[in-house]
């Protein structure tokens, strides 16, 4: 699973020939959810503080996470994402 971002000690993945709909993965420690892009749906468990950074992130990022999550259900390495400063 290849992260294409890390931030604040947050990782973000996205699973090659992943199924659908549209995501990412997060985790933060042991703290690990997953995250539709468009709709922002969550499931999982992870600290409110981790969860803005992610969807301040995401925001900021859609069509690139769109992107990498194509590539990725094709089989191909998606492209890495800066990182939220």
């Amino acid at each position: 699973m290849p992260t294409i971002s890390e931030f604040f000690g947050i990782y973000t993945q996205i699973m090659f020939l992943d199924h659908n709909p549209p995501h990412f993965h997060a985790r933060y420690g042991n703290q690990k959810v997953i995250i539709e892009i468009e709709s922002g749906i969550v499931k999982g468990e992870m600290s409110e503080r981790a969860l803005r950074l992610i969807f301040e992130w995401k925001d900021l990022h859609k069509e690139e996470l769109k992107q990498a999550w194509e590539k990725a259900k094709n089989g191909e390495q998606p492209n890495k994402i800066e990182p939220l400063k």
